[in-house]
């Protein structure tokens, strides 16, 4: 787990990186001091490669009205101001690129989970179906093939101002149950087009976003994508699915597949546990022969050091375990005998 990983022209201190986490703390899209502070804090942690949380490359596609955008320039430099930061710690600045799709206009978790209506400062969400998350949301806008375009264009306009704001590693956020992964699972994406039916039409849209993001993201920074392994509902997206998806853009210049699980449905039925996805990231790495992050309960050092050993994936993402832990890194290094990152403000402590 603290052997390097170079990937492209970006070289990893170790192999644990920091999960987007969303934290519900923008106001139109601003990156503000939070974000700094706890970007930042887990980047002077150790870890080796720091991810904001989902940012929004339109405004509509965004989780809820406190959700990070990258929709325009002004969003570039507090982004810029917490990219640079992180990389003065040593860590790597990433940033995941995501549109919520029918999941879009909710409500912060910690006031409810109900859908936000127009006039009390919501949105009418939009995906590939008019089919709502839940019953009782409304239903979503079904994407014409020209908003299709439109969001593609997005992704790719959000890229270019990643560059500008100094990220130098990219992931497509294609999970839980949003825009992206709402195309990949046929128990959402019911569309009689070319971006649905057939399993090609379904990856369809996730493939032309990465390559509209390769064309304008450099060709020695790498490229991630975040994906759903499964839809843990029957007739839903499968591991099989996942593997021969990174097979797809794998090609296209995607470096690396985070390998989630989840969100598509409510009703999905999750058989959670430690490591209860790493088996997704061992498949998808042998099968598909791309490099693979594990994601979920992981959260002790031998057992993430052990994933790592075993080959099972190449990377290792925490998210709850450093919301507990900021500095989950630096005792996970001494623990394994490793030596510690330690900035010089804290040697004292360690």
């Amino acid at each position: 787990m603290f052997t390097p990983l170079p990937i492209r022209g970006v070289t990893l201190r170790n192999r644990i990186a920091v999960s987007p986490m969303c934290q519900y703390s923008s106001e139109d899209g601003f990156a503000n001091d939070w974000h700094l502070v706890h970007l930042g804090s887990r980047a002077v942690g150790g870890a080796a490669l720091v991810f904001t949380e989902a940012t929004a490359v339109t405004p509509e596609g965004r989780i809820s009205p406190a959700d990070l955008g990258i929709w325009k320039d002004e969003h570039i430099p507090n982004l810029a101001r917490i990219a640079r930061f992180v990389a003065s710690q040593g860590a790597v600045p990433g940033i995941q690129l995501a549109h919520a799709g029918r999941k879009a206009s909710t409500q912060v978790p910690w006031v409810g989970t109900q859908a936000i209506p127009a006039g009390d400062g919501g949105w009418q969400p939009a995906g590939p179906s008019p089919l709502p998350f839940r019953e009782s949301d409304p239903a979503p806008r079904e994407l014409t093939v020209p908003g299709i375009e439109r969001v593609v264009e997005a992704f790719a306009a959000a890229a270019r101002r990643a560059l500008a704001a100094g990220f130098r590693v990219i992931e497509i956020h294609a999970a839980h149950g949003y825009l992206l992964h709402e195309f990949l699972s046929p128990l959402v994406n019911q569309r009689g087009d070319g971006y649905g039916g057939t399993f090609a039409g379904r990856i369809r849209l996730a493939l032309e976003v990465a390559q509209a993001i390769r064309c304008v993201w450099p060709e020695d920074l790498p490229l991630f994508i975040r994906i759903s392994a499964q839809d843990w509902a029957p007739g839903g997206w499968s591991l099989a699915d996942s593997v021969e998806l990174a097979r797809a853009v794998r090609p296209l210049g995607v470096d690396l597949v985070d390998c989630s699980s989840g969100g598509a449905v409510p009703w999905a039925k999750i058989e959670t546990g430690p490591g209860y996805q790493v088996p997704f990231a061992e498949a998808i790495r042998r099968e598909a022969g791309v490099l693979t992050g594990a994601v979920g309960m992981i959260t002790e050092p031998a057992q993430a050091n052990e994933i790592i050993a075993r080959g099972q994936a190449d990377l290792v993402l925490l998210a709850r375990e450093l919301l507990r832990h900021p500095y989950w890194p630096l005792h996970a290094s001494r623990a394994l005998g490793a030596a510690p990152p330690v900035p010089p403000q804290y040697r004292r402590g360690f």
